[in-house]
């Protein structure tokens, strides 16, 4: 699902217009955002939690000439997702061929 067919389903499951709708998702990442660049973490109880971790700089190779690289630290956001929501898609999920 995209975020064309995520606006498309909001509209149609919560009986508002696709313009209410993209505001309404816009406004929630937008959310999620913030709170990730003010504090770190947006915990959604039943859904998951969104943080933001620290990677370490590190040496690695160039895959095509095996040269060493250096690799700097960086921030980067990250998503456990809670124990429902795992149950949930386990549950429901259906492989697409």
């Amino acid at each position: 699902m995209n975020k064309v067919e995520l606006v498309s389903f909001l509209a149609d499951d919560a009986g508002i217009t696709k313009r209410d709708s993209y505001i309404v998702i816009k406004s929630l990442l937008k959310g999620i955002t913030r709170g990730l660049c003010d504090d770190g973490v947006v915990k959604i109880a039943g859904f998951g939690t969104f943080s933001v971790i620290r990677r370490k700089a590190r040496r690695s190779r160039n895959p095509k000439t095996g040269s060493p690289v250096n690799v700097p630290s960086k921030v980067a956001p990250k998503f456990k997702s809670s124990p429902k929501l795992k149950k949930v898609v386990a549950k429901n999920w259906t492989p697409q061929e």
